[in-house]
C-alpha cells in the first residue's frame, strides 16, 4: 500500500512540474511581441547584444528587429505605425513627433556626440585654429551643420567670413577624400571617422565636437541619438516598456564593456560592415544609456539651437512636456 502511494505522489508530482514547465515556456510567447527598428551606425551599436540575446531566446521580451541603412524607409515605418520603437537621430525624433501630431514620444538617449574635426596636419587644436580655412561639411543644412555653425559663433568666427564650408561630399565620399588627402580639413561622424584613420595614418582627430560642445554649453551633453516610442504603445504597455529600456541599458553597458565582442555582433547583423571599424570606432562612438527625463534639459538646448537656426530641422516647433516618456 504504502509503494501505492508512494507512485501516486510520484506520479501527481511529475504532472505538477510539467505543467509548471509548459507554463513558464509559454509565457513569454503569450506576451506582446515588440517591434524594433533601428539605423545601422552608432544609433544601432548598442543594441546588439539586445538582438544578437532575442535570437538566441535570452531576453526577458518578444522582440521583432529591423535594421535598415534608410531613414526615409524607417520614417515610413514609424509614421504609419510599423514599429513600437525606434532608435533615431536626435532631430528626427521631434520631427516625428510633429509630422504625427504628438503620437511618438522620446523615451531615452542612446548616443551622444559621434562627430569628430578630422586634419591631414597638426595647424589645429582649437575652435580659433580654424580662423582663415576651409572645412569640408557633410549634409548643408543637416544637425552637424547647425551643430558645427552654433560653435563658430561661441569662438566668434562667422561662416564664409571667417570660415568657408565646403558641403561638396557627403559623408562616405568625404571620408575617402580625407584618407586620399584630397582635403585637409573635415567634420564627420562615426564610422567614417575611424574609418578614414585606419586608411592613413596621417589623418588625426583634431577637434573632439562633443567636449567642445561642452565648454561652449556649460557642460550640456551633445546628445546626437534617442529611442523614441509610439505614444498609444507607451501608454498601453507601460510595464513591457519599461521592460525593455531595462534590457537595452544592459546592451549598451555590454557593447561598452565588451568592445570586441561587440564589435563582432555590429558585424554579425549587419550593424557595420566590418568589426575591426567597429572594434576602433566604439571607444569613440559615445553609446550610453539615459531615461529621458534625465537628458531633458540637454535635449532642450539642442532643440533650440536647431529651431534658431531652421525650425523645420525639427519639424517647425519645439515640442512640450509631452515629448517626453516618463519611465
Amino acid at each position: 500500500m504504502e509503494k501505492v502511494f508512494k507512485k501516486i505522489i510520484i506520479a501527481i508530482i511529475s504532472v505538477i512540474l510539467t505543467l509548471s514547465v509548459a507554463g513558464c515556456s509559454g509565457k513569454k510567447d503569450e506576451e506582446k511581441t515588440i517591434r524594433v527598428a533601428a539605423l545601422n551606425g552608432p544609433t544601432g551599436m548598442g543594441m546588439v547584444k539586445l538582438i544578437e540575446d532575442s535570437n538566441e531566446g535570452k531576453t526577458k521580451l518578444n522582440y521583432d528587429f529591423t535594421l535598415t541603412s534608410s531613414p526615409n524607409d524607417l520614417n515610413g515605418k514609424i509614421i504609419n505605425g510599423e514599429v513600437d520603437i525606434a532608435a533615431v537621430p536626435t532631430n528626427l525624433a521631434m520631427v516625428l513627433y510633429n509630422r504625427t501630431e504628438g503620437q511618438v514620444q522620446l523615451a531615452a538617449v542612446n548616443t551622444l556626440g559621434v562627430l569628430y574635426l578630422l586634419e591631414n596636419g597638426d595647424s589645429i587644436s582649437t575652435i580659433e585654429d580654424l580662423k582663415g580655412k576651409t572645412v569640408n561639411v557633410s549634409g548643408k543644412g543637416s544637425m552637424p551643420d547647425f551643430l558645427f555653425q552654433y560653435l563658430l559663433n561661441k569662438n566668434n568666427l562667422r561662416v564664409e567670413e571667417d570660415v568657408i564650408v565646403d558641403f561638396t561630399l557627403e559623408h562616405a565620399d568625404l571620408g575617402g577624400a580625407v584618407a586620399e588627402e584630397d582635403v585637409d580639413i573635415a567634420l564627420l561622424p562615426q564610422p567614417h571617422v575611424t574609418t578614414a584613420m585606419m586608411k592613413n595614418e596621417n589623418v588625426r582627430i583634431a577637434l573632439d565636437i562633443t567636449k567642445e560642445w561642452e565648454k561652449a554649453s556649460d557642460g550640456k551633453e551633445l546628445i546626437m541619438g534617442v529611442i523614441i516610442v509610439q505614444k498609444e504603445f507607451a501608454e498601453n504597455n507601460k510595464e513591457l516598456l519599461d521592460k525593455f529600456l531595462d534590457e537595452y541599458k544592459q546592451s549598451v553597458n555590454f557593447a561598452n564593456s565588451n568592445i570586441d565582442e561587440a564589435a563582432t555582433l555590429v558585424e554579425k547583423h549587419g550593424i557595420l560592415p566590418n568589426a575591426q571599424v567597429a572594434k576602433n570606432a566604439i571607444p569613440y562612438s559615445n553609446i550610453v544609456y539615459r531615461d529621458a527625463s534625465e537628458a531633458k534639459e540637454s535635449l532642450q538646448e539642442i532643440y533650440e539651437i536647431l529651431y534658431s537656426f531652421e525650425p523645420n530641422s525639427i519639424g517647425g516647433k519645439i515640442a512640450d512636456d509631452e515629448f517626453y516618456y516618463k519611465k
